[in-house]
Order: structure tokens, then sequence, then C-alpha cells
């Protein structure tokens, strides 16, 4: 049975590839407006769940993998990538001192017998309270304009926090690989 990654992320890419599993990537077909008073939590277990349905009529003997993320400041407001250094500075100097929580959505999908198991992986990071020095210092070092609150934990984004918690680090990159080793299992797939 193939494994599929309906993504195009490349820090989704190289993550999955930690798992020496072959598999191929896929852009997966999914409008990712949030529905009206759609929780955070819903929305990433919804569309991570939506991505991976997309790609069963390519892909009809497969294992298709979704995963999809929303962050939030204090658990209320949204966040997401900040595209410019402006607007990374302005996410930054917001979570100053504050908590980001991230909603990493997991789900895979059976395409040849229509069986799916999806979950959600809390993960909070509490930032320090960070300089505009600090903020500019690690936006030139690091670019993380690409990133959901504007850091990357697996770099020098650890120098802004305080302490993180959570199940599983690699959730906060954007694939939880210990939840996806254990569906993985579910479904017949050994990772060892």
């Amino acid at each position: 049975m193939q494994l599929i990654l309906a993504s195009t992320s490349p820090y989704r890419k190289e993550l999955l590839t930690r798992l020496h599993i072959p598999f191929q990537t896929a852009r997966p077909d999914a409008d990712e407006t949030p529905l009206p008073g759609e929780m955070p939590e819903t929305l990433a277990l919804r569309l991570a769940s939506l991505k991976a349905e997309s790609l069963a009529d390519t892909f009809t003997d497969a294992l298709i993998i979704g995963s999809d993320q929303v962050a939030t400041l204090d658990d209320i407001v949204p966040i997401g990538k900040p595209g410019t250094v402006d607007q990374a500075k302005s996410q930054l100097r917001a979570a100053s001192g504050r908590t980001v929580t991230f909603y990493t959505g997991l789900s895979v999908f059976n395409s040849a017998n229509g069986q799916q198991d999806a979950l959600v992986d809390r993960y909070e990071i509490q930032f320090r309270n960070l300089t505009d020095a600090e903020i500019d210092r690690y936006i030139e070092l690091e670019q993380p304009l690409d990133c959901a609150g504007s850091f990357k934990s697996e770099g020098l984004g650890s120098a802004l926090f305080a302490r993180h918690q959570g199940a599983d680090p690699t959730s906060l990159i954007g694939l939880p690989l210990i939840a996806l080793c254990s569906l993985l299992q579910k479904h017949g797939m050994k990772v060892l």
C-alpha cells in the first residue's frame, strides 16, 4: 500500500522522512476557510481530514496522511504565517511574555476501505519577555516568514521560549510523529 503525504510543506516532508518509510507527496485540494464560529481545535482536525480525503480519488489504494495546524495567542486569537518581516515583528511582540498554543490536526485515511483515524495534538509555547532588539535579531538570523507564530522551534526559536509543554515537539513543526506512528500501526503499517 502506498503512503501519501497530503502536503507540499517542506517541513512536513522532512519530518516524515525521519521515519525511513517510502512515501510520495501530493498537493491536497481543500478550502482552508474556517467555518463561522469554528474553534481552532475543530478547524485543525477538520482540515487535516479534508486534506487526506481530497486525494482519495487520485490514490485509490493508499494510506493518505493529512495534517493542518492552527496557532492561537492565549488560546483565543488565531495566528497565521507572517509573510513579511513587519508582520513577524508584530507577532513576536504580541507573543512576548504570553502563551502560543498550537493545534495540529492529523489524519490517516485508507483510500481502499474508507477507514479514517484522526486526532489533534495540542502544544503550548510560553514566550519569555522579548526586547525589540532580540526580536529584530532573531528575525534577521532565522527568517521565519513562512512559519505560524514567526518562529522555528527546530532552530534558534528555542531562544525565545520560557518553557514549552506538549506530548510531541514535532507537532510544532507540523506533523506529530509519535501520534502518526500509532495511527500507521493501527492501519497495519509498521514503522520499525
